[in-house]
């Protein structure tokens, strides 16, 4: 009650008489109050459901009026994933603040599955994803590429081997990204492709984020597979290596909901967006950069 109170400029009082007072009208009880502490009854999780949905419908109502303007602004409202997030969409952010500063953004990060479902809720107007994603009604767009890389820490007892076979995966333990990544469902699909699974492995870790699981892996003799965006800082610096093993290429992709409406600052976003050739995933992902890497830091 008190957050709440703080986000809408009340007091703490006011937003309590205004619930009791919405309770008392449909007699119905929102809030099981034990102590100082509330949380919500059954009735409470199915009202504040539709609640959030009259939200977001406002909400875009207010975008349509924004659109009235011949010039691109208002809101863009967008998810990413986070490798996404981190290491492709910020200077696409810049280029949109430098050539529209009228287009506000508001970004969430989250992991692949919960992007897709707030695009899928109308909580987003565009997803930025990499990995497959469930929600078949959602339109997909590609907009570049990523590959996967085998990643450890310098020195590890595999490094510098010119062949690696994926038995040799089993004998070392592994700190993967969280289930509900894009990260992790493309590793298990490109697992799978080698006649490996990811249950087969010793995972000691499962991380939410790139760099907790660099982290991890930097500072013993466990393995990852990660983007080769994410991991070409901590290659340069020489605490990690990615030897020239790719697995898998995927792709970056956009979503959004057919049934939506695509507001004018969206529009502008994706025709930027479209403007810029897809990409080869990395340069630092390139035998030669490994090698010229390796032989920096040994």
């Amino acid at each position: 009650m008190t957050h709440a109170a703080t986000k809408l400029g009340l007091s703490q009082s006011a937003v309590s008489a205004a619930i009791s007072a919405l309770e008392a009208r449909h007699d119905v009880r929102l809030f099981d109050r034990v102590g100082r502490r509330v949380s919500l009854t059954e009735g409470g999780r199915i009202f504040v459901r539709e609640a959030r949905a009259v939200l977001n419908r406002a909400e875009t109502a207010e975008l349509i009026l924004n659109d009235l303007s011949t010039k691109p602004r208002g809101q863009l409202r967008l998810h990413a994933s986070q490798t996404v997030a981190s290491y492709w969409l910020p200077s696409r952010l810049m280029n949109l603040h430098a050539r529209y500063p009228e287009i506000r953004v508001d970004l969430a990060v989250g992991n692949t599955s919960s992007v897709a479902a707030a695009v899928q809720e109308g909580r987003a107007d565009l997803g930025l994803v990499e990995g497959e994603v469930s929600f078949g009604s959602l339109r997909r767009q590609v907009v570049d590429r990523d590959r996967l890389v085998l990643v450890m820490a310098a020195g590890h007892p595999l490094a510098g081997m010119p062949d690696l076979d994926v038995a040799l995966y089993k004998e070392f333990p592994w700190v993967l990204r969280e289930v509900g990544s894009g990260t992790r469902s493309e590793l298990d699909a490109n697992l799978a492709k080698e006649g490996l699974l990811s249950n087969e492995l010793d995972i000691v870790l499962e991380l939410p984020s790139n760099e907790a699981v660099l982290a991890a892996v930097a500072s013993g003799d466990s393995l990852t597979i990660l983007s080769g965006r994410a991991v070409a800082a901590m290659v340069s610096a020489g605490w990690v290596q990615a030897p020239d093993l790719p697995h898998g290429e995927r792709p970056f992709t956009t979503l959004t909901h057919p049934q939506r409406h695509q507001t004018q600052a969206l529009k502008t976003f994706q025709e930027l967006l479209r403007e810029e050739p897809l990409g080869r995933s990395c340069s630092l992902l390139q035998s030669r950069s490994y090698a010229s890497t390796r032989r920096s830091t040994d």
